[in-house]
């Protein structure tokens, strides 16, 4: 399997998609513990969690195919991290299950997913090329706009039914696709070390 070099234009772009995602990743959290939220914790979690990706990703662009492999592996370990914190989180939520407040989940969704279509669109152009690093990029980024859906749709129906269970399975929904995620990351990762495997040694080196 032939896999290509990171482009260099990659670079700045996941500088600016850490930032946004730093950024959101506070106002998120600040609006989850006011109202109560496991959805938006478990989203502000994917947001501090993209921020690490996108930084390590910066890191390591023009690395060897072997070691962007190594960092793959890791970035798959790292997805997998906000998901078993939501269990945890969803675990102290049964013993109250009181809803949070709908407004303030829906619009803080809102706002979840225009940052996260903005990052999606800026990392597009690059999810082919480069492996599992821009892979992962461009999946954390597309991922957390699918999990915003949920949120405004738990929101919603939240204001509907006044119930804790939509926001307790938005946040499981959101977990799940962390899980699925770490996965293809992980086949892409083996991908590329395979392929370094097969390479010569001085050229793997390289």
């Amino acid at each position: 399997m032939n896999q290509r070099a990171p482009d260099p234009a990659l670079r700045p772009v996941v500088a600016r998609v850490a930032g946004l995602n730093l950024a959101y990743f506070g106002i998120e959290v600040s609006v989850a513990l006011a109202i109560g939220s496991l959805s938006l914790i478990a989203d502000s979690l994917d947001f501090l969690e993209d921020a690490a990706i996108n930084l390590l990703i910066f890191a390591g662009i023009g690395w060897s195919v072997r070691n962007r492999a190594r960092l793959g592996i890791v970035l798959a370990g790292i997805l997998l991290l906000p998901a078993l914190a939501t269990a945890y989180a969803a675990w102290i939520k049964f013993a109250t299950m009181a809803p949070p407040a709908p407004i303030p989940l829906t619009l803080t969704g809102l706002g979840a997913l225009a940052v996260n279509l903005t990052c999606a669109m800026m990392l597009a152009r690059h999810r082919s090329g480069g492996g599992s690093l821009t892979r992962a990029a461009y999946l954390s980024a597309r991922n957390d706009a699918f999990a915003n859906l949920a949120i405004i749709a738990a929101g919603l129906a939240t204001a509907l039914t006044l119930s804790a269970w939509p926001d307790l399975i938005a946040a499981a929904g959101i977990a799940i696709l962390n899980a699925d995620s770490a996965g293809d990351i992980l086949r892409a990762a083996r991908a590329e070390w395979r392929a370094a495997e097969a390479r010569p040694e001085n050229e793997a080196r390289s």
